[in-house]
């Protein structure tokens, strides 16, 4: 039944950060904020959640923009996410704004509008996964190049 994923944390002495190693062997820093504890040299792992829902979509969009032979420069994602005052402080809401750095006009904009749909409703694994436990919300723009 599909394919496994590795990963392995190490802690770094007794502080709360961790490195993360892929089975690729790529590195990363986990951490939190000194205030609540950690040394701040790293991302957390809330943060990290949006970073992957914003990562695996706009891998999507882009695969999509590229296949329909959409114009573009680049494209930025802001993320935002809300989350419960109370413990577990889990999201409750995110939405993610897609700004497509393009000249191509209203078509590109149905382009991304579509784009952004399929990979919210069909392709990315990390916001199949997310459904049901948060409200994901997005929108789009266009911004001339």
């Amino acid at each position: 039944m599909g394919n496994t994923v590795h990963v392995q944390l190490t802690s770094l002495q007794q502080d709360l950060t961790f490195t993360a190693e892929s089975s690729t062997g790529k590195r990363l820093m986990i951490d939190i904020s000194k205030e609540a504890g950690g040394n701040g040299d790293g991302t957390s792992p809330m943060e990290m959640v949006l970073e992957a829902l914003g990562g695996c979509t706009g891998m999507d969009i882009l695969s999509i923009l590229k296949k329909k032979r959409t114009p573009f420069s680049h494209l930025d994602i802001r993320i935002e996410g809300k989350k419960r005052d109370e413990h577990p402080k889990s999201f409750t809401d995110i939405h993610l704004h897609f700004i497509l750095h393009s000249d191509g006009g209203e078509k590109a904009l149905r382009d991304l509008e579509h784009a952004a749909s399929l990979s919210h409703e069909k392709y990315c694994s990390v916001a199949n996964m997310l459904k049901g436990a948060v409200s994901i919300t997005y929108d789009a723009e266009i911004s001339n190049v």
